[in-house]
């Protein structure tokens, strides 16, 4: 079985200008439906459970009974003064003037505005005075749904930046102001990780193609690519309402990274093969028939990878996955169609303004200059020499520091590869430390908005934001029974003892006395794990304790957390699970080996373990943070880890493909296995490297931002690949290869029917049959 990469590119590659106009079509369009339709494409909301969790459920019995109505987004006004206390008759006219103001915003803003409290008219009791009396806030209950507080919320914003005035500073806290600013720090972080991603791997690429004809490319294909899946999301967005906003960062972030990852593999395949003197429609096919089908496994392999996380169920894990799977789809589609027509194209002009080239004309025009100049007048020097240009030959691998290092792991295989395992074992290590959870307004630059409110309230308030997210007990059963008032008697008795608990509120009773709520006010912790704790304490042992006549569910913001934190625990296995099967049936496919596969699996889980326990190590742990930049935070986001694996599982897998199909190659064309390791190392260890680096550059970038999680996300994958291109490729992979000698491609005679569909083709000269098992080389 032959791909039909080569002959796609050939019949690009000879009608290259009808195949660059159908592209130019389809990105002018996707500009156009990314500009209509990505605003209202996206949503503010961090996503729902597709399979309905207790959380939920207590919520709906609460909507349903009309008890409470739809989930609403509670918003606090903050007025505060530095000196002035509450009761001073300026205060107290600031007061009147911002609640009139919030009254005056509307229905359109405001839920029942009349019912909007001014803490002149309450006592200090009703708890709207600071303990410093210099504080007040007022709650306000925002209209439309939850998902669109972030745009309904703005009038509110404006109010209190224009009520910020005479020493006062009026500020809003809440889901929507936070999202405001969250939106807006995020859209920074962006354009700030797009830029430095985009500077530093044209830096790169000019080291590993040394052309400026060429260096471009690479850039331009990722671009489009990204482009493409903006637009693509833009019209399912239209009709599947679950993107997050921040899902062009991801996207972004992937697509800048596959995007000049593979084009930069297939163009120094193509410069490679016209080195040896290939015509240039010859050089596209031939560089299509190997690097090209490479590139189209490892997307593949990318895209498996994330299926895994279609599965969760939950949006935001199938939104980012979708996305990103996505902008995979349509970087392949243009490094196999697009990028063989702008070859035939460009032909041999990307070999134009070579860096040495450049430079010398730099030199030349310095010592013009000091000749003519400068040179007079300090009696003359002698000029900068020239730097040297020289032909790159591509056939030879035997000399410089790959080789070198080649050399040295084959001959110590044992010793290498024990005391690299060790060393990303210990790497792993405080991965088991690891605490789950959402970092919020705290985490938020000290200029923001967010961030400073929330301070005062934590300062200011007894409970701090605790009381904002109260639980809730719903019991679907007969509300009149006696024993049910007992029960919860006896539920709010037994949580007495428990520090956390402050009170519990009256028991209230559905109109068709069907279903009863309390809702338990919590005091302020500083440890997250400590609520956590008291929910999964009421769930499991307090509640069956009371006896309760009904169905209970606990409900609430932080008995969602709760389950979401369970929820990824539990579907963590089952992704990985389907990952690892998923990735082992390619592979064993591509390679016609068992062997290969499994060994692939275990060090590619060697990388990602490693950047777990980094990011353990850095974040949480605090090590080394400052030195980089970073906030020591309690808790690593709660969908990073599960996020990270597939991401990486995939990508780490490129070079794995890569490395091992040039090993195969080589492997088929001499039946030697330890001179096809050591050709395959070091004809591509300076490509792959340079490549991990253009991949490290445009995560380390996101690195930079000013959000947590995005700085945890980017770390995570710039250390998986950094390690993955070094440690695992160059010293890992070879030395475990030559330890296994030709039981490398073993593939028991059961499975030979496997269709031959390896993404190098040799040049027949040597296709020896699948080794049975024997003793390594």
């Amino acid at each position: 079985m032959t791909l039909s990469t080569e002959s796609l590119a050939r019949s690009a590659a000879r009608r290259p200008w009808l195949t660059l106009g159908v592209w130019f079509v389809l990105v002018i369009t996707g500009i156009a439906l990314t500009g209509m339709l990505l605003g209202s494409a996206t949503t503010e909301g961090n996503g729902e459970f597709t399979i309905e969790q207790e959380s939920e459920t207590a919520q709906n019995l609460l909507e349903k009974s009309g008890l409470r109505g739809e989930l609403r987004n509670y918003e606090v006004v903050v007025i505060q003064h530095p000196t002035l206390i509450y009761s001073s008759p300026e205060f107290s006219a600031r007061i009147n003037e911002v609640h009139a103001g919030i009254q005056g915003l509307g229905t359109d803003t405001v839920n029942n505005p009349a019912a909007v409290l001014n803490p002149n008219l309450l006592p200090p009791e009703a708890g709207l005075i600071g303990s410093s009396q210099r504080t007040v806030r007022i709650p306000v209950e925002l209209a439309g749904e939850f998902v669109n507080a972030g745009d309904t919320v703005a009038p509110l914003l404006e109010l209190a930046e224009e009520q910020s005035t005479g020493g006062f500073e009026v500020s809003v806290f809440g889901n929507g102001a936070v999202g405001a600013d969250f939106r807006e720090i995020s859209e920074n972080d962006l354009i700030l990780g797009e830029s430095i991603g985009i500077v530093v791997a044209l830096i790169i690429l000019l080291f590993v193609l040394r052309t400026f004809g060429s260096v471009w490319i690479p850039i331009l294909v990722a671009i489009l690519g990204i482009g493409l899946a903006f637009a693509t999301v833009s019209v399912l967005g239209q009709f599947y309402k679950n993107f997050p906003f921040f899902v062009t960062n991801f996207m972004t972030m992937i697509g800048l990274a596959v995007g000049i990852d593979y084009t930069l593999f297939i163009v120094a395949r193509y410069r490679e093969e016209r080195a040896r003197g290939l015509e240039k429609i010859e050089a596209i096919a031939r560089s299509s028939s190997t690097a090209s089908r490479a590139v189209l496994f490892s997307g593949f392999t990318v895209v498996f990878a994330l299926l895994g996380m279609l599965i969760v169920p939950t949006t935001i894990f199938f939104s980012m996955a979708l996305g990103a799977i996505i902008v995979v789809v349509y970087t392949v589609l243009l490094v196999l169609i697009f990028l063989p027509a702008l070859l035939s194209v460009l032909g041999d002009r990307i070999e134009a303004l070579r860096v040495e080239k450049v430079i010398n004309w730099v030199i030349s025009g310095v010592n013009w200059l000091y000749g003519n100049t400068l040179g007079r007048i300090s009696g003359g020097q002698r000029p900068i020499p020239s730097i040297a240009i020289e032909k790159h030959d591509y056939d030879d691998t035997t000399h410089g520091f790959w080789n070198g290092l080649t050399r040295v792991v084959l001959r110590r295989p044992i010793i290498f590869m024990v005391t690299t395992s060790a060393a990303l074992i210990l790497l792993t290590l405080p991965y088991f430390q690891i605490e789950f959870g959402f970092n919020g307004p705290e985490t938020f630059p000290d200029s923001t908005s967010a961030k400073r409110t929330f301070t005062i309230l934590q300062d200011e308030f007894t409970g701090g934001l605790d009381e904002l997210a109260p639980i809730d007990v719903v019991i679907a059963g007969d509300a009149n029974s006696p024993d049910m008032a007992m029960a919860v008697d006896r539920l709010v008795a037994s949580l007495e003892s428990d520090p956390i608990f402050r009170e519990a509120t009256p028991l209230e009773v559905s109109a068709d006395n069907t279903v009863a709520n309390i809702v338990l006010n919590l005091n302020p912790v500083d440890n997250p794990d400590e609520i956590t704790r008291f929910i999964k304490d009421v769930r499991e042992t307090k509640i069956p304790a009371a006896n309760i006549p009904g169905d209970v569910y606990i409900g609430g913001q932080r008995a969602f957390e709760v389950d979401f934190f369970d929820l990824v625990n539990t579907w963590t296995w089952i992704v990985l699970v389907v990952v690892l099967a998923l990735s082992f049936v390619l592979l064993t496919v591509v390679f016609r080996s068992l062997i290969v596969p499994i060994k692939a699996i275990i060090l590619n889980l060697f990388s990602v373990g490693a950047a777990y326990g980094l990011l353990v190590l850095v974040f949480q742990e605090g090590v080394g943070n400052e030195l980089l930049g970073f906030q020591q935070v309690p808790v690593i986001e709660a969908w990073i880890p599960l996020f990270l694996f597939a991401i990486l599982f995939g990508l780490s897998m490129d070079y794995e493909v890569f490395l091992l199909s040039r090993i195969r190659e080589r492997f088929d064309q001499t039946g030697d296995n330890t001179e096809a390791v050591a050709f395959g190392l070091r004809s591509t260890a300076a490509i792959i490297t340079g490549a991990a680096l253009i991949m490290v550059a445009v995560f380390w970038g996101f690195t930079l931002g000013d959000l947590v999680m995005f700085q945890q996300f980017g770390f995570g994958l710039a250390v998986a690949i950094l390690v993955d291109a070094t440690i695992i490729r160059s010293i890992l992979v070879p030395s475990t290869m030559k330890l296994l000698g030709n039981n490398n491609w073993w593939l028991p005679s059961f499975l030979h029917w496997l269709p031959d569909v390896r993404v190098e083709g040799g040049d027949g000269s040597h296709n020896p049959p699948s080794p049975t098992p024997s003793a390594a080389d």
